[in-house]
């Protein structure tokens, strides 16, 4: 059975986007892309909602000769969607119409390759609900963003202990923090603070 990952990178204050700013909060540095790069060149499949789809196959489409985008064109991708016209446009793109949790499910079984998400809220926590999140990895930028801040992350999520599996320091300033998720079936010292599953899983 492979492994799935979700992957966030977020402001302290937990918001994925802010009103106003630039991308990365303008703190990405060489350190920090270097590191997306040689993310980019190991064997995964990303996986993604229709949102997230429509948002990066744009950005593709429109920026064809940039590098950065070389690998993400060219890794498997499997976008969740009942709205999106079949096939995808955009390249090594699979679209799956029925349930994301089973689906993902039977992938976890199935693929050959480890499985990471691409943004896709909604998907994140939905998967990570199920129990089918094997890690859970944030990248912590240094900004606050109550006034602009744009699409709250942990809104709707169940209740979640994290073992802290990994960490990383880039540039000096972004914190990289990657965790095992256990979902939890009650608040901590609620019945006893019983886990719903052991990591990444419920019954």
């Amino acid at each position: 059975m492979t492994s799935l990952m979700v992957d966030f990178i977020i402001s302290l204050d937990g918001y994925a986007a802010a009103e106003g700013w630039p991308g990365f909060w303008g703190m990405e540095g060489p350190e920090y892309l270097a590191w997306i790069d040689s993310e980019g060149e190991k064997r995964h499949v990303s996986l993604m909602g229709a949102t997230t789809y429509r948002l990066m196959s744009g950005f593709a489409a429109r920026m064809a000769d940039d590098p950065g985008f070389a690998g993400l064109n060219a890794m498997p991708k499997v976008v969740f969607s009942s709205t999106l016209e079949a096939p995808p446009a955009w390249q090594n793109t699979e679209l799956v119409r029925g349930d994301a949790v089973e689906a993902v499910r039977e992938m976890k079984k199935s693929a050959t390759r480890p499985l990471r998400t691409l943004g896709s809220l909604t998907l994140c926590r939905s998967l990570l609900t199920a129990g089918l999140v094997d890690r859970f990895r944030v990248v912590i930028f240094p900004v606050i963003t109550g006034a602009t801040g744009r699409e709250r992350i942990f809104d709707e999520y169940p209740d979640v202990r994290l073992d802290l599996a990994g960490s990383r320091t880039f540039d000096g300033r972004l914190q990289l923090l990657e965790y095992v998720p256990t979902v939890l079936d009650g608040p901590p010292g609620e019945n006893g603070g019983q886990d719903a599953g052991g990591p990444g899983q419920v019954p």
